[in-house]
């Protein structure tokens, strides 16, 4: 999951938490599809900064250099 995903979520899960006002048919509760939105996007969020944003100083471009020996 990327960073546009989790945000995504994150937007949708507010909307359905706090500014939707009707309750549908059925068991299932707006509010709460909307906090579970919101968690699962915050965990992608998270997951994504700590694999992705930890391995970019190992991205460097490295020049290796070697030297002939003159052989006697």
């Amino acid at each position: 999951m990327g960073i546009g995903v989790s945000l995504f979520l994150l937007a949708v899960g507010a909307i359905f938490t706090f500014a939707v006002n009707g309750e549908p048919f059925g068991a299932v509760s707006i509010d709460t599809v909307g906090i579970i939105l919101m968690i699962v996007g915050g965990l992608g969020l998270l997951l994504t900064l700590l694999f992705f944003g930890s391995s970019a100083p190992y991205r460097r471009d490295r020049t290796v250099v070697r030297e002939e020996r003159d052989v006697l």
